[in-house]
């Protein structure tokens, strides 16, 4: 078997089983992802050691002013492997750019030597019917090129995530990943968030906003049948990889 035969043997075999894998999701709703295991639950799973505090140390338990995460004036902010806050996603973003360049040319040369000892007209005798050296060089040339273009952008994003804190890193800095997923009918919506957070960021109401993450991850999409009917099909983006034109 040649090898254009064989390729085109593969592709077909390729084709086949991607095929065959969609159609096992035929009339299913998209599964959600499992939450076992993940670095969330095995942050929430690992042994905390408990924050001691002068105040957590009182004989008195029922006192209102105890240092216990429990009580009424505890600080209930997310601290240590395992605590969970909740991450404010608020993004309203526009930008407008615009460029516009032009550029032109014009040039010309002419030379004429109508007389010049009567030379051009004895070369004229002697030059086929039409052709004259009265005028010898006679050049013109011109360019010219514009060109405009403009980006218009406009974002708006609002969600609420709860995260968990997978690491505490040595200088305090809190690793916090946490995940969402909402099926709605054969729609399945999932909303990913990471970063890296201080924890005096973290505000009374144990929440965070996403420009104060360090080197934050977004990422808001989704699976199911829309999705798959926004996406080209494997043929279709192999040859737009492949085709020159």
């Amino acid at each position: 078997m040649s090898n254009p035969s064989k390729a085109l043997m593969c592709g077909l075999i390729l084709a086949a089983a991607s095929g065959c894998a969609r159609l096992e999701k035929v009339g299913k709703h998209p599964e959600f992802t499992p939450t076992l295991p993940n670095a969330e639950t095995q942050a929430m799973l690992a042994p905390v050691v408990p924050r001691q505090t002068p105040l957590s140390r009182s004989s008195d338990q029922s006192s209102l002013w105890s240092g216990e995460r429990q009580s009424l004036l505890g600080d209930r902010r997310a601290v240590a492997r395992g605590d969970i806050l909740t991450v404010v996603i608020e993004i309203d973003d526009r930008a407008e750019f615009s460029n516009s360049s032009q550029r032109s040319r014009n040039g010309s040369e002419s030379m004429r030597i109508p007389n010049l000892l009567g030379i051009p007209q004895r070369l004229d005798q002697k030059l086929p019917e039409g052709a004259t050296m009265g005028s010898a060089v006679d050049l013109s040339g011109s360019s010219s090129a514009s060109g405009d273009g403009s980006v218009s952008r406009n974002e708006r994003l609002t969600l609420r995530v709860a995260a968990t804190i997978v690491e505490v890193l040595p200088n305090g800095v809190l690793s916090v990943q946490g995940s969402q997923e909402v099926r709605v009918n054969f729609e399945l919506r999932e909303l990913l968030v990471s970063g890296y957070v201080r924890p005096e960021d973290v505000s009374r109401q144990n929440e965070v906003t996403y420009d104060k993450m360090a080197s934050a991850r977004i990422s808001y999409g989704g699976r199911g049948q829309i999705s798959d009917m926004q996406q080209p099909r494997y043929g279709q983006q192999a040859l737009d990889a492949i085709l020159p034109f």
